[in-house]
């Protein structure tokens, strides 16, 4: 029977991979990556050899209907992206869409996401919380912070590391400087790393020591 399954991917520790997710990659018969290359090194390890194929944000707009078509044909399909959950700031919606309007079954294994372990150790309240993932480049950026200044729960952005300081800048303008801050950098990995505090003091030990790798940032809400 033709289903897609989104199996997440570890976001750094290759110990974060689920038994289940190796089982259902060895035994599908297609395996979709953002990236085959980066997917390659996670395949050869847990000794997957299930056939794969690109599907990424510059060609998921392209290939949707044709995979449609493959799954309705009685293909399984697994999608993965290079770390974490697919979908979630990653290309995953097209598909999934596309396989719920065709009646065709979806079903998301648990798994790694970069955001949760970040909310959870920000000791910010994780009761009430929204995720933001990135914050627009230019367009719709000053307009987004306005909004999200009135925001009373705990938000949650994905950065790159050369834009975080400039990033940090604008909580401190829109937000205020006392603003509570947590930035989690390289989740799972060597370096792992969360520094707390005010905005201000965030921006600040940021400024002074320019940050590398993956990064989560967390806001408290207005008070």
């Amino acid at each position: 029977m033709s289903k897609l399954y989104i199996v997440p991917t570890p976001i750094g520790n290759l110990q974060d991979m689920t038994f289940r997710a190796i089982d259902v990659l060895k035994e599908a018969d297609l395996i979709l990556a953002e990236d085959t290359r980066t997917s390659g090194k996670l395949l050869k390890h847990f000794e997957i050899t299930t056939p794969s194929q690109s599907h990424h944000m510059h060609n998921e707009h392209k290939t949707v209907e044709g995979l449609v078509n493959k799954l309705k044909n009685g293909v399984v399909i697994a999608l993965i992206s290079d770390a974490g959950t697919p979908a979630i700031s990653d290309p995953g919606f097209l598909l999934t869409r596309a396989c719920v309007e065709n009646d065709i079954a979806v079903e998301c294994l648990p798994g790694a996401t970069a955001f949760v372990p970040a909310l959870v150790n920000s000791g910010l309240p994780n009761d009430k919380f929204v995720f933001e993932g990135f914050l627009p480049v230019k367009k719709g950026r000053q307009t987004r912070f306005k909004i999200l200044a009135e925001e009373t729960r705990t938000m949650i952005f994905y950065e790159s590391p050369h834009k975080l300081v400039k990033t940090l800048g604008h909580f401190c303008e829109y937000f205020g400087e006392d603003r509570p801050v947590s930035v989690s950098r390289e989740l799972t990995k060597l370096y792992e790393e969360t520094v707390r505090g005010t905005a201000k003091d965030v921006l600040d030990h940021y400024t002074n020591k320019p940050p590398k790798g993956e990064i989560v940032v967390v806001v408290g809400g207005k008070k």
